[in-house]
Parts: C-alpha cells; structure tokens; sequence
C-alpha cells in the first residue's frame, strides 16, 4: 500500500515560534508550494500546546490545567474551549492561505501512547498506568481525528491529508521509563503488540489517506511503525546509529517513506543545502542502495518542531529544507 504513495520532496513538522496564526500559516504554505502543513504554535500557552492541542480533539473525554498537568475530567471547561478555539483559529489562517490549492496537505496531532503517558487520570496518576484507560483514548483520540480530517477536508476540498502522529514518548513507554506521579518509580513497559494493536487503531481512521509517525527520540522503531499501518516514519536524522541501518534499509525496500529531520530545530549556522543531506547520501551508500531512490524515498524536514526558534530561523529553516530537498533530487550522488 505504502509503495504508491508520492510524498512531496521537504514539509516542516509542525510547530513553529510567535501567536500569530495568519503569519504561522503564510510561513507554512508559503515555504512549501507542494506540502504545506496545519502550524501549532505552542506560545500561546496551555491548549496550543501538543498535548492540550490534542486533548482538545478528544471525543466525550475532556481534560483541564491542573498544577501538575493536564488531566482528564468529566466535562469541558475552559481549557478545552480555549484548545477548540484556538485550532479554529489556525485553521481559518490555514483555509485563507490555501484558496484554489490542490495537493498534500499536512496535519498533526500526538498519538495516543504519547498522550496516555501524559494526560492524568483523577487519581494524578498517567492514563499509561490503566489499561482500561488506555483503550478508552485510543477510541476516542480516533473519533476525534476522524471529525478533524472532515473539518480540513471541508476549508481545503483539493488538499490530500496526510496525517502526522507525534510519538515522543513512544519508546519510553516501549522501556518502561514512564515516571509515576511521585516520581519514585515508573510504569511497567506496555507489551509492543498492545502498542501496535493501540496505533493501528488510530492510524487506520485515516483509511484514505497516509499517515507519518513522528518521533524525535532515538532508537524510533522502524519496524513496529510499518506494521501498525504507517506509510512513512519523521525521525531526527541526527541520532541515527549504525544500529538502525537494517531497519531503514527494510524500510525503504517495503516502500515506507522517510521524513528525515537534517535540519536543526533551534537557531544554529546553516550549512549549504547539499551540506545538510551529505549524511542522508552516505546512509544511502552504506546500505547500498540506489542513488535514484534518493528523492522517491526521503522527504527532508527540521529535526523537530521549530517553536524554541526565533521567527527569521524558522523561517530560514523552512526554506533551507525545500533547498536540501531540491539538493538531493538534483544530485542524489
């Protein structure tokens, strides 16, 4: 399935610095004329942020502030209003740039092993540590996603969705590194086929279009994530090891996309375009595979999110992934 899918050459991850959600979206759509995506912007506080962001989209779960973090209640409140209202507003922005557009449109949001290690339950304690729980949020996570794929589907009727599942806390969750609320202690590794079988059910609402897994961690598991359905894994390329290198290679000849994240996230001198992609080049040499594969097989992205950027480097990161991509396809040796 995954082999048919052509992604555009470089896209951003999705958060990026500042509150303005009409700038956001002029930066977005304009760095990539062929994959723009749906901007976050963290700044804006409590609700804007990954998991409040997401926690929003939940279907018959709503989740407030408390001290410690956000966690789970009975019925919206203000922090929810304030999530709802705030994507509202970013996919106004998204909607007004996006007129007559037709083509790959990206939007995020965190999986649901990554929001079950961070949205408590009434007791403080993480939705990880009860199963039960956990499955009650891949449900509602996937209706949820559901209604927002119409939402964009309807301000932007040419865009094909490619959804992005954001996963930080996936291999912590896999290790059993999860913290307790005392912190004394942490929560049992959950079983790789529960969190298979828990990501194969989010991943599978978006039956029409692909979805990319997001990880900025190391040791991302290739293999799980092509097995629960995804059409393409984001990684930070920085921290790849020799370690990784037959799952990449598996990857690629079973037709899954790489999101390679070449470019720093926060401000930093930028090499030349072609600098950027030089290790994307050497991996490719190491497993042998290909040069003409190159620009087929990997989409250049910032190494994560950009919102600890200042405004003039993000943008310039942007515009340096289109350039690295151009690099890659123009030069693939």
């Amino acid at each position: 399935m995954t082999a048919d899918i052509r992604f555009a050459p470089a896209t951003g991850i999705g958060s990026l610095p500042g509150g303005d959600a009409r700038e956001a979206a002029r930066t977005a759509t304009g760095s990539f004329e062929d994959f723009p995506f749906l901007a976050e912007l963290p700044a804006r506080g409590p609700g804007a942020d990954m998991i409040g962001r997401t926690a929003g989209m939940l279907v018959e779960l709503y989740a407030r502030v408390e001290p410690s973090g956000w966690r789970l209640g009975d019925r919206p409140g203000r922090d929810t209003k304030r999530a709802r209202s705030w994507l509202g507003e970013d996919l106004d922005a998204l909607e007004e740039f996006t007129q007559g557009y037709e083509g790959q449109v990206k939007v995020q949001a965190v999986g649901p092993w990554t929001l079950a290690a961070a949205l408590e339950l009434r007791n403080g304690e993480v939705a990880l540590s009860d199963p039960g729980a956990c499955r009650d949020l891949a449900a509602s996570l996937a209706e949820g996603l559901r209604l927002h794929l119409e939402e964009v589907r309807k301000r932007v009727p040419g865009a094909q969705i490619v959804l992005q599942l954001d996963e930080p806390s996936l291999i912590a969750v896999l290790r059993g590194h999860v913290r307790s609320a005392s912190g004394y202690r942490t929560h049992r590794a959950v079983d790789r086929q529960l969190v298979e079988t828990g990501l194969r059910e989010v991943v599978g609402v978006h039956a029409d279009g692909p979805v990319v897994v997001h990880s900025c961690a190391p040791d991302v598991p290739f293999a799980l994530l092509r097995r629960a359905g995804a059409a393409a894994v984001s990684f930070d390329f920085s921290l790849l090891t020799e370690r990784d290198d037959d799952a990449i290679g598996e990857a690629v000849e079973g037709g899954t996309r790489l999101f390679a994240g070449v470019v720093p996230g926060t401000d930093t001198a930028l090499s030349d375009p072609a600098g950027s992609v030089m290790g994307v080049r050497t991996l490719w040499r190491r497993l042998g595979l290909h040069p003409g594969l190159l620009a087929e097989a990997v989409t250049v992205t910032p190494s994560c999110g950009l919102a600890g950027a200042s405004p003039e480097y993000a943008r310039k990161a942007l515009a340096h992934c289109a350039q690295a991509a151009r690099s890659l396809a123009d030069n693939p040796e």
